[in-house]
Parts: structure tokens; C-alpha cells; sequence
């Protein structure tokens, strides 16, 4: 059940919202306001140290010595939060490295923070997602 309420904001204030809902292909202010919320919602939760789904993308050097050794050592300490790994060859020296994890957020930061401190990787990020409730 949807309700109304009424936001007082200043002019500047306003028309920054505005160019946000163009930017980012808003219908109206309602729902952006709605997604921004439940953004934030969300990101109480990862503070929180809750379950999370997330995508850690790796880049790195195949050719460094023992890298690759590595890179599964660690993801075998953390074989129970990873759900599925997927390995492309970018070219001749790189390698992506997909791998979908689930898991506390304390959990999934550290493991993609051990992969990043890896000599030879050359990028590692983590797109962390939940529904705003707790994963079972």
C-alpha cells in the first residue's frame, strides 16, 4: 500500500534531485526516492554484518609466478561463502576471474580484500546486493 507524505527541500536542493531522476532515467521523484532509500536501507545492513550476495571481479597477470596458486588457496579458505567461479582469458597476460559469492559482509569484504593484496592482480572489485532482508 503506497502512502503520501510531503518532502520540503530548497531550491538548489531540488533541482539536484531533479537532474539525478534525469540522469539516472527516473519516472518521477516518488521512485527515485523510494530506490534511494532502499539503497540505504541495504547499506545499513552490510554495516550491520549481514548476509549479502555479492560479484567480486578479479583481473590479473596470469604469468605471475604462483598467482594463480594463489588465487585458489584462498578461494578454498573461503569455499563456503563462494557459490561459483568463472575464468575467462582477457588475452595473452590477463585473466578475469568472476566469482559469485554469499555470505556476512565482514566475510565476502575479506576475501575479496585478500585477493586484491595478491601480487599480480591488477584490479579487484565487489558488487555486493541483498533484498533489504536477511539471506537464508
Amino acid at each position: 500500500m503506497l502512502k503520501r507524505f510531503t518532502v520540503s527541500m530548497e531550491d538548489n536542493l531540488l533541482a539536484d534531485f531533479d537532474d539525478f531522476i534525469r540522469d539516472h532515467h527516473y519516472k518521477n521523484r516518488s521512485e527515485a526516492l523510494r530506490d534511494l532509500i532502499r539503497g540505504r536501507t541495504i547499506e545499513k545492513e552490510w554495516e550491520a554484518d549481514k548476509d549479502v550476495m555479492g560479484v567480486i571481479s578479479l583481473v590479473y597477470d596470469h604469468h605471475q609466478h604462483k598467482l594463480q596458486e594463489k588465487v585458489t588457496k584462498l578461494q578454498h579458505g573461503f569455499h563456503n561463502q563462494i557459490i561459483s567461479t568463472t575464468h575467462v582469458h582477457m588475452d595473452h597476460h590477463n585473466c578475469l576471474e568472476v566469482i559469485i559469492v554469499r555470505g556476512k559482509t565482514g566475510e565476502v569484504r575479506g576475501l575479496t580484500d585478500s585477493l586484491s593484496a595478491l601480487r599480480g592482480v591488477r584490479n579487484a572489485s565487489l558488487s555486493m546486493s541483498s533484498t533489504g532482508k536477511d539471506l537464508h
